[in-house]
């Protein structure tokens, strides 16, 4: 970018932003519902029989299969949550610093935090680059983390009733 600038390009925001689109977890993140489903769906089914177990140390569940099977599928439903919330909050992070007008940055690690005033330029690409991928990626990840939510909540009232 520019040769001016003293923020470490490891620190920059678009550098940032692509690293984490890049990385294996990270890249779950989609605008579409579904497209994002299916890496915590799975998660959520391999993790199911793991919960059936769990919950199988219940004595009253032990002698009711259906709540016991119930209370697995809910319980598995908890790591895919987290995981959820551990993606909206990096891409939270990455849309806060793409957004801002200023870059907060370490030059030698040593906590020495410095503040560099971005150029007009490189405040358009940033915005672009948070509107047009990072909000929709957020967007997606609020819906799935919404149904999650729901679901969750419903379950547990579920294997309270049956």
């Amino acid at each position: 970018m520019d040769g001016t600038c003293p923020v470490p390009v490891e620190q920059r925001p678009l550098q940032q932003y692509e690293e984490l689109r890049q990385s294996w977890f990270f890249r779950w993140a989609d605008p579409d519902v579904l497209t994002c489903l299916k890496p915590f769906a799975l998660c959520w089914l391999l993790l199911t029989p793991l919960t059936t177990i769990v919950a199988s140390g219940s004595v009253p569940l032990q002698k009711d299969p259906p709540r016991l099977l119930a209370a697995g599928l809910v319980g598995a439903l908890v790591p895919p949550l987290l995981l959820l919330v551990r993606q909206w909050l990096g891409w939270t992070f990455i849309l806060r610093r793409l957004l801002a007008e200023s870059i907060e940055y370490e030059e030698s690690g040593w906590y020495d935090g410095q503040i560099w005033e971005k150029p007009l330029e490189w405040r358009q690409k940033d915005w672009l680059v948070a509107q047009h991928q990072v909000r929709p990626l957020l967007l997606g990840l609020q819906q799935l983390m919404t149904m999650a939510t729901v679901t969750l909540l419903l379950g547990a009232a579920l294997c309270r009733l049956v």
